[in-house]
């Protein structure tokens, strides 16, 4: 794909969409950080919460403002920026900011625009997609991740037009409007099961992992299907600009749900990582590397990280793992820095985050860990010492100078109460990474949980200026 029309954006509006990853780095830190919360029982609307970050401010790690969607029962989940940093290479965007916050409705299918101007701390609903006109247009339901891509934000959905079943795929909006556009593939050529989207924007090529369809997943994880190995275990490559299929490469049935993809930032690289939830034959979980074998030649994979299953007494366990006697690791998201170094895995089902050395990416190098939460652990917040926190590390986001970390603790609302039963009580934690030999610390100040987020239970974070997980660059 030619990167087209360079000169016009040499003085883009924007300042916050950069053309190389050391641009992004080193950009003022961000003063603000939107999460998405969502009320599990379906009575009140879910919400988007804006929370300060900066460690000067008197209202730091607080929530400042907590704007409700117009309907209920969406289960607000991942959401995005309308515009990043490789819409400098793409030839639709005329004048790109990153300025509106989409939030998909996993749930109900709505996709709901917020506008972040006049104030970022204060954003505003500008619009409501509806579900009829995904459905009628792209022929997808369940909305789950999108992008900001070459032809217009790319969101991929987990289910077909009539909502319980596949395939799923992905939809094309408009760039301004948000208005769908069509299905974004061509030719989908075996692929089935959808879950994320990312691509290597200067060679041309997507890529595409897979959970499950919405009846698979919806109301909890379905034992049956995983130990009959019914899960997603790929991963899909394409052409970026035809959206036809080129290549599936199986990681093996044993390893279900192959989830979040985070591809290498250098825009000359064709490697990046994909999370592994669980090995059904002995509950651990795992990261694999995609690269490719030569310029222009096939994809392959390999296992560079697994994370054991902890021994857990059944008495400890929810009833859905009482039969294994152990807790797994479940590796629900992780996230690779700007500058392609650092890689962090969060295992939601025994309470952990890690730090991996990524220099080398075919040889990971554990460097720290820090332990929040957990099925049977129920590890503190230093801040807190006496109080057992529920949930566990899940959705990871990084700054983008790689210093910052920050971790909200709900999966999915009827997985949480298959594996918290419980429940889970929202927390965000802040934790500072050294970024020159490694090492993450939990930051005392910025504990916000409970009902600050009144009553929701929190999922994404995303950082005003952008963050790790969402751009790509177009140069080095």
């Amino acid at each position: 794909m030619a990167i087209a029309g360079h000169s016009h954006h040499s003085h883009h509006g924007d300042p916050t969409l950069y053309r190389t990853p050391s641009d992004a780095i080193a950009a003022p830190p961000e003063k603000l950080a939107y999460v998405v919360g969502f009320d599990r029982t379906a009575q009140r609307p879910d919400a988007l919460f804006t929370l300060d970050t900066d460690p000067a401010s008197p209202s730091y790690g607080r929530v400042l403002s907590c704007a409700e969607m117009p309907g209920l029962g969406d289960e607000l989940h991942h959401f995005g920026w309308n515009a990043c940093s490789s819409a400098l290479a793409h030839t639709g965007h005329h004048h790109p900011e990153r300025r509106y916050l989409l939030l998909p409705g996993l749930r109900s299918s709505r996709l709901h625009v917020f506008d972040t101007h006049p104030d970022p701390a204060r954003p505003h609903l500008l619009k409501v997609v509806e579900p009829g006109e995904l459905a009628a247009k792209a022929g997808y339901s369940r909305p789950h991740t999108l992008h900001c891509g070459p032809d217009g934000v790319l969101m991929s959905c987990l289910g077909g037009a009539d909502g319980a079943d596949g395939p799923g795929g992905v939809a094309l909006l408009d760039h301004s409007t948000f208005e769908v556009q069509r299905a974004w593939e061509t030719d989908r050529g075996p692929q089935h099961l959808a879950y994320d989207l990312w691509w290597h924007l200067q060679h041309n090529i997507a890529v595409t992992s897979e959970w499950g369809t919405p009846s698979m997943i919806e109301d909890g994880i379905v034992p049956e299907l995983l130990m009959n190995r019914a899960y997603g275990h790929a991963l899909h490559f394409w052409d970026l600009a035809s959206g036809t299929h080129r290549q599936r490469v199986d990681l093996g049935d044993e390893h279900q749900m192959v989830l979040e993809l985070r591809p290498a930032h250098d825009p000359e690289a064709t490697w990046g990582f994909a999370g592994v939830v669980v090995d059904v034959t002995d509950l651990s979980a795992s990261v694999w590397l995609w690269h490719r074998e030569g310029k222009g030649g096939e994809f392959t994979v390999r296992k560079v990280i697994t994370i054991p299953a902890e021994p857990a007494e059944a008495s400890d366990l929810p009833p859905a793992l009482r039969p294994f006697g152990a807790v797994p690791p479940l590796v629900t998201d992780i996230s690779l820095s700007v500058d392609d170094r650092w890689l962090y895995v969060s295992a939601w089902g025994t309470g952990e985050l890690f730090q991996y050395d990524v220099s080398d990416p075919f040889r990971p190098r554990c460097t720290a860990s820090v332990r929040l939460g957990g099925i049977v652990g129920r590890a503190a917040h230093p801040s807190a010492p006496g109080v057992p926190v529920t949930g566990g590390p899940q959705m990871v986001e990084l700054s983008r100078d790689g210093r910052r970390v920050y971790l909200t603790n709900s999966l999915y609302g009827a997985w949480d109460d298959q594996f918290y039963p419980d429940g889970v009580q929202p927390w965000l934690v802040k934790l500072d990474a050294d970024t020159d030999h490694g090492g993450l610390s939990v930051d005392r100040r910025f504990f916000p949980h409970g009902e600050e987020f009144r009553g929701r239970r929190v999922h994404q974070t995303r950082l005003q200026g952008g963050d790790a997980s969402s751009d790509s660059y177009c140069f080095r």
